[in-house]
């Protein structure tokens, strides 16, 4: 499943991302490596930012990043 599709509230786990080195690059910089949990806290559909929760790190991500994180 992608990110983006989780409902606010779920925790998930990343499995992977999809997407050229240069995506790869900045999601693993934010700490979005695989085997770490996510929080999504704000899941705002098609359209606005995707807020998920790290341990005690808040990030804000676009729709089209949040699509190329696969999670379970």
């Amino acid at each position: 499943m992608i990110l983006s599709m989780v409902n606010a509230g779920k925790e998930v786990t990343l499995v992977n991302i999809k997407g050229g080195q240069g995506i790869r690059s900045k999601l693993l910089s934010l700490g979005l490596v695989p085997g770490v949990n996510l929080k999504v806290l704000n899941s705002a559909g098609t359209s606005g930012p995707v807020m998920v929760a790290i341990n005690d790190t808040r990030l804000a991500l676009g729709q089209g990043m949040a699509a190329k994180i696969i999670v379970k």
